[in-house]
């Protein structure tokens, strides 16, 4: 059953939901006791403004015009670069197979010493 509500009449619910979520924060850590309690209260806090930052939200993004920031921010990768040649006469993808090859040995050597009765335990 949908119950027809104005932009207006929702905006003061939730501008009600964030003062009930401040007032019950800050009454929780003002009378608790122990650390446990006072961590639910930072938690109704928290929770209360970030209901704040989504009311005002579509004011932010009108005044401050985060049109042109937003797009762009989610475009953003991590390219990483390729280690510099260190002028040996290999090529970075034959240098970078052997640093590969080179880590999987480390690895698997690591690995063989971990194992019960492998070789290099100390035991023996």
């Amino acid at each position: 059953m949908d119950i027809p509500i104005s932009s207006r009449d929702f905006r003061c619910l939730q501008l009600a939901c964030v003062a009930l979520g401040l007032a019950a924060g800050s009454i929780i850590i003002g009378v608790s006791v122990s650390k446990a309690a006072a961590a639910m209260g930072g938690i109704f806090i928290g929770a209360a403004g970030l209901g704040l930052l989504i009311l005002a939200y579509p004011f932010l993004k009108a005044r401050l015009h985060l049109d042109h920031i937003l797009p762009n921010v989610g475009s953003l990768r991590i390219h990483p670069q390729p280690a510099p040649d260190h002028g040996e006469g290999r090529s970075s993808t034959n240098g970078n197979k052997e640093g590969v090859r080179s880590s999987l040995s480390t690895v698997s050597r690591t690995l063989e010493k971990l194992k019960p009765g492998g070789r290099g335990t100390g035991e023996g």
